[in-house]
């Protein structure tokens, strides 16, 4: 499992409470017609715990979309130049 955070967008059915939405303080919940959708940076470990919930709630879930990759630290074949040797 990857370590390394990325944007996700979360995509409910419904038009979730304050009740059902203090079970996702790490997330920023809007309405979107009649669904809710939480957004965060998540990485593999939180993501499964919000999709637990999500379930433990009995919650309809329509949509898991990442927005953003997962950041990594530039690797050595990452660099985008080079320094001259003297």
């Amino acid at each position: 499992m990857d370590p390394v955070p990325a944007l996700y967008v979360i995509r409910l059915k419904g038009q979730l409470g304050p009740s059902a939405l203090s079970a996702f303080p790490a997330l920023v919940s809007r309405w979107q017609g009649t669904d809710t959708v939480l957004t965060g940076l998540l990485d593999s470990s939180a993501l499964f715990g919000v999709l637990a919930e999500v379930e433990a709630l009995g919650l309809e879930l329509v949509e898991v979309r990442p927005l953003t990759q997962p950041r990594r630290p530039p690797g050595p074949g990452d660099m985008t130049h080079r320094l001259e040797q003297p």
